[in-house]
């Protein structure tokens, strides 16, 4: 993965980095995770994967503050029983922590565990055990991760939710109960092509 920054533990942190800034938001999708979604799209990423889709979010300068009133709306959004959760991207979302947080706590103060909540990140699962506390917190609240810098040798438009085959779609809870990976058990890969998000769509 030729150009892509591989952090030490610990190394990036949110607070220092992040810009409370967001590149998108996007209600009612069917393209970032199960079902019904609504999708905050984070500014700010550290990773530089070559083919990044999503170049622009890469600046945590880039784009709208994160407001109050979003997180209200996102809440509303998600209030429907056709929708089945929200869903963290970037950008990448375990660089902007507080804002994180802020709504993935508020989300489960008003659904608990009715909804559940995906995140996509550069980080590996195993890295993001050795990371900070705030991004341990995030962690543990997220149910469905997708993880790993995207490897544009390993590109794969057969492969569901994820760009190149070494990323993983992994589900958090059950693998920090049983302190190993496990996948989420509804993975599908290789018989369709699953739409991809293209950044002409959203910026």
């Amino acid at each position: 993965m030729s150009g892509v920054r591989n952090p030490k533990p610990k190394e990036w942190k949110s607070a220092q980095l992040s810009q409370k800034m967001i590149a998108d938001y996007k209600a009612l999708n069917f393209v970032d995770g199960e079902g019904v979604r609504n999708s905050l799209y984070l500014s700010g990423c550290l990773f530089a994967c070559e083919g990044c889709y999503n170049v622009a979010a890469q600046s945590f300068r880039y784009g709208t503050p994160y407001t109050q009133e979003l997180e209200e709306r996102i809440i509303e959004d998600t209030r429907p029983d056709h929708v089945q959760g929200i869903t963290l991207l970037g950008g990448e979302p375990f660089l902007n922590t507080e804002v994180c947080l802020s709504l993935v706590k508020r989300f489960r103060k008003e659904f608990g565990d009715t909804k559940d909540i995906w995140s996509w990140t550069g980080y590996t699962f195993e890295e993001l055990l050795l990371e900070t506390e705030d991004k341990l917190e995030l962690l543990s609240e997220v149910d469905i991760l997708v993880d790993g810098r995207f490897d544009l040798s390993k590109k794969n438009l057969m492969l569901q939710f994820r760009g190149s085959s070494n990323q993983r779609i992994i589900d958090v809870k059950k693998s920090i109960a049983a302190n190993s990976v496990i996948l989420w058990n509804k993975l599908k890969d290789g018989t369709e092509n699953f739409e991809q998000i293209h950044k002409d769509e959203w910026i």
